[in-house]
């Protein structure tokens, strides 16, 4: 057995503990408003940081073929926690969506184990599946009804930014197995449509694509977040105001440590600050397609390139919010922005494709 692949450990390592100082130095001033702390939010992200170091080094050293043998209740268990988030008393509304399960401060997010209990589900069925997937009926359908069924749950929380990334990464990993292309071509006309449905049922959706067109149309409402952001990122210049001199923060930028931490990153550390996270996300991405691309069975293949796919997907989402490429869709910068359940099923996914780096080729 080889070693475990370093580079990505190291990328990480290093993410996450940046992700901690950017914590502290984004959250500073809103912890002491509200919880007279300042280090509230650190030392909350400190400890599921610690949990989920160990338990990424556990989980590094279990043999992946496991999740292949239990794939089917994995996805049971996660389709049962996403029913139950929706039944008032037991899952806790945060933010306008009925996603988590409450105790006190701490907040667990099923749609976040969700997602990857559905990668390794759909990496199992691709494995079996292969001499079916030319036919739609017999290979394609029953795992895009799984899917849907998934994001329909998620969506009913509602978590769109969450059902995306879900519906991306499995999609990919489609186009992996070798389905024809043509089939995608019709899967996109009904994103299309389903996208419309999604939006006439839901109006402020609309307000948000309009506030992402024009921000300054509304600039004290939908606007709001797209604009602060922008002013943050704006003034950092090549190196930024520096460690802790973010003007934002200062109750500009609504709860700059979630989804709009990179924003913060931007303004305290310039340009050189930005393209050192994007250098460690890029890392990531080249280790773990290494790691699919020498996967040695067809399991493990499909498991690595969705979860490292679905990994950047987020990514990618959360800094085109934050630049003001896509409307605002709620979705956390892995490794980085505050949020215990992104950070533990992180880090269970890179755990996972440390332990195949060990049986590659």
């Amino acid at each position: 057995m080889k070693q475990l692949d370093k580079m990505l450990f190291i990328a990480v390592i290093i993410l996450s503990l940046f992700g901690l100082i950017m914590i502290y130095s984004a959250s500073s001033i809103w912890a002491e408003y509200k919880f007279n702390d300042s280090f509230h939010y650190f030392k909350f992200q400190a400890a599921f940081l610690v949990v989920g170091i160990i338990l990424m080094l556990v989980i590094s050293k279990i043999n992946y073929k496991i999740y292949y043998k239990k794939a089917n209740m994995i996805l049971l268990i996660c389709f049962i926690l996403l029913i139950l988030v929706l039944i008032p008393g037991i899952g806790s509304v945060r933010n306008g969506s009925r996603s988590w399960f409450g105790i006190g401060s701490f907040g667990i997010q099923p749609s976040e184990a969700a997602k990857l209990g559905m990668i390794i589900f759909t990496s199992k069925y691709l494995t079996n599946s292969n001499k079916f997937l030319k036919s739609y009926k017999q290979g394609v359908f029953p795992i895009l009804g799984i899917l849907f069924f998934m994001f329909g749950l998620i969506m009913l929380q509602p978590d769109l930014g969450t059902g995306t990334i879900l519906v991306l990464s499995i999609i990919v990993l489609l186009f992996i197995a070798g389905v024809n292309m043509k089939f995608f071509f019709g899967i996109g006309i009904i994103g299309v449509i389903g996208i419309i449905v999604l939006i006439i049922i839901a109006p402020y959706r609309m307000d948000r694509i309009t506030s992402f067109v024009d921000p300054w149309s509304d600039a004290l409402g939908t606007g709001f977040q797209i604009i602060q952001s922008l002013y943050a990122i704006g003034p950092g210049g090549l190196l930024g105001a520096g460690f802790q001199n973010s003007i934002q923060k200062h109750f500009y930028l609504p709860e700059p440590q979630t989804d709009f931490i990179f924003s913060i990153i931007a303004e305290e550390f310039g340009v050189v600050g930005a393209f050192i996270v994007v250098g460690l996300f890029s890392i990531i991405l080249y280790r773990g397609v290494k790691i699919a691309l020498g996967a040695k069975d067809a399991f493990s293949k499909y498991l690595a390139f969705g979860m490292i796919f679905q990994m950047i997907f987020q990514t990618l989402m959360n800094l085109m919010v934050v630049i003001g490429m896509i409307p605002v869709t709620g979705v956390t910068l892995p490794f980085i922005s505050y949020g215990g359940s992104s950070l533990l099923i992180s880090m269970v996914s890179i755990g996972i494709l440390l332990n195949i780096s060990r049986y590659q080729k």
